[in-house]
């Protein structure tokens, strides 16, 4: 017994909208190329200050620990 010749499935995404998104995803990548000024991490473009979401996420809860601790000293 012969098995069924396979026949070529069609794509599911069309090849024009693949290769348009392979180059968006190039370009985000070459935008990158800022480092943070405290590890040396990548940074997002669009971040005012130079420091990645780790560094940023930390001086964040370091401000809340500081307004939290001012009271008390009083």
């Amino acid at each position: 017994m012969r098995r069924k010749a396979l026949t070529k499935a069609e794509p599911v995404i069309p090849a024009v909208i693949l290769e348009q998104a392979k180059r968006s995803i190039s370009t985000d990548r070459l935008k990158q190329g800022a480092k943070c000024v405290v590890c040396g991490a990548e940074t997002s473009v669009s971040a005012s200050e130079q420091l990645c979401w780790v560094c940023r996420r930390l001086k964040i809860s370091a401000w809340r620990e500081a307004d939290q601790q001012m009271p008390a000293q009083e």
